[in-house]
C-alpha cells in the first residue's frame, strides 16, 4: 500500500506565514503539520510515500529527506495548481501498479483509528459532521446509508458529512481512468479539477465506498483552527513537554500544557498556557499565552495571546515610563 499526500498548494489562507513557509511544515503542539501525518501512517505499517509538491516544495523536500532519511519516497512536481485530481493524474505513474492507495491531504490532522480504515474491506471516505457542509466536500447517502453521491461545496447542501481529506482507494485503475476523463473533457468544479468529483465518477461506475466517522478532525487552513487544534493537542497525552524535563528558565512561570523546544533562552516572562515555542528561541521580559512561535523567533517585552509569530521573526514591545496620578485611565490598544 502507498500513501499519497499532496502538498502543492499555496496556504493562501495563512499568509503571510506561507508566503515563506510552506503549510505543512508549520509546528503544531511541538510537531510539523506533515509529521503528525507521516508518523500516524508508519505506526500503522504504511511504508511507501508519494509527495506532491508543488508551492515551496523544495523546502518540504529538503525537511522530508533530513527528518525521515530511511522513508521509503517519491517526489512529483506540481507546477501548475488545478486541483487535487490534476495533483493525482501528474503523480499517477508513482502508484498505477498498487494494489490499493491512501490519499490523505497535507494540511489535515485527523483522530482516527487508522486500523479501521485499513481493514474495510471496502474504498473508505472518511467523514465528519459539520456545521456548515457548504465548505466542505459532503456525502449523500440512500436509504439503506450507502454513499450514493459527493458533492464539492454544495450551495444548499443535503447531507451535513463533510469529507476530511483522509481516503482508501481499492480500485486504484478506475481511479485512474476517472481522472483521465475529467481532465480530457475539462471537467472542472470551482475552477479546478476536483477529487471529489473522481469520486463521483467511480461511483458512477459501480465502486462502493464505505465511511469512517473519524474521533476529531483538524483542518490547520486558517490561524484561528490552527491554534486551537494546538491547544487541544496540548491538552492530550504524550504531546506537551513534560514541566520534568523543561530548564529552570530565569525568573519564568511555565503555565502548562506548554511545547518548547530546544535551545531557548525564555527569562522574566510568563509563558502559558496552551504556547508551542519552536527551538532557539529567546524571550524576555513577555507574556505568551495560546500561541505558536515558530523558531529561532526573538520575542521582548510583549503581551501575545492566540498569535501566530513565524521562523526568524522579531517582536520588540514599547517600553515606558510612567508618572500617573489620582483618577487617570490610560488605554494603550
Amino acid at each position: 500500500m502507498k500513501a499519497i499526500i499532496p502538498v502543492a498548494g499555496a496556504g493562501t489562507r495563512l499568509r503571510p506565514h506561507t508566503y515563506t513557509q510552506p503549510k505543512p511544515l508549520i509546528p503544531v503542539a511541538g510537531k510539523t503539520i506533515i509529521s503528525f501525518i507521516i508518523d500516524e501512517l508508519v505506526e500503522v505499517g504504511i511504508t511507501d510515500f508519494v509527495f506532491i509538491i508543488g508551492y515551496l516544495g523544495e523546502k518540504i523536500q529538503n525537511y522530508l529527506e533530513k527528518k525521515y532519511p530511511n522513508l521509503n519516497k517519491e517526489f512529483v512536481q506540481q507546477t501548475s495548481r488545478e486541483g487535487i485530481a490534476h495533483a493525482l493524474w501528474i503523480a499517477k505513474e508513482t502508484f498505477k501498479d498498487a494494489e490499493e492507495i491512501i490519499i490523505v491531504f497535507g494540511d489535515t490532522i485527523i483522530d482516527l483509528d487508522l486500523k479501521n480504515v485499513l481493514e474495510a474491506p471496502n474504498s473508505c471516505l472518511c467523514v465528519k459532521q459539520v456545521k456548515d457542509p457548504r465548505e466542505f466536500g459532503v456525502v449523500e447517502f440512500d436509504e439503506n446509508g450507502i454513499v450514493k453521491k459527493v458533492v464539492e461545496k454544495p450551495n444548499i447542501p443535503k447531507s451535513n458529512m463533510a469529507m476530511v481529506g483522509f481516503y482508501k482507494i481499492k480500485e486504484v485503475s478506475t481511479l485512474i481512468e476517472v481522472i483521465e476523463h475529467n481532465i480530457k473533457n475539462n471537467i472542472k468544479t470551482h475552477g479546478e479539477f476536483q477529487f471529489t468529483d473522481a469520486l463521483m465518477g467511480m461511483i458512477e461506475r459501480g465502486v462502493k465506498f464505505s465511511t469512517i466517522t473519524v474521533d476529531n478532525w483538524f483542518d490547520c487552513g486558517k490561524r484561528e483552527i490552527l491554534l486551537e487544534t494546538n491547544a487541544m493537542l496540548l491538552d492530550k497525552e504524550g504531546y506537551a513537554s513534560d514541566y520534568l524535563d523543561l530548564p529552570a528558565f530565569e525568573n519564568t512561570i511555565i503555565i502548562h500544557p506548554v511545547s518548547i523546544g530546544k535551545d531557548c533562552e525564555i527569562s522574566n516572562s510568563i509563558i502559558g498556557p496552551h504556547v508551542t515555542i519552536g527551538p532557539n528561541v529567546k524571550i524576555e521580559y513577555s507574556i505568551v499565552k495560546e500561541s505558536i512561535i515558530g523558531s529561532y523567533a526573538s520575542i521582548s517585552e510583549v503581551v501575545l495571546h492566540n498569535s501566530l509569530v513565524g521562523s526568524d521573526a522579531a517582536i520588540k514591545g514599547l517600553s515606558q515610563s510612567l508618572n500617573i496620578g489620582d483618577n487617570t485611565e490610560i488605554d494603550f490598544s
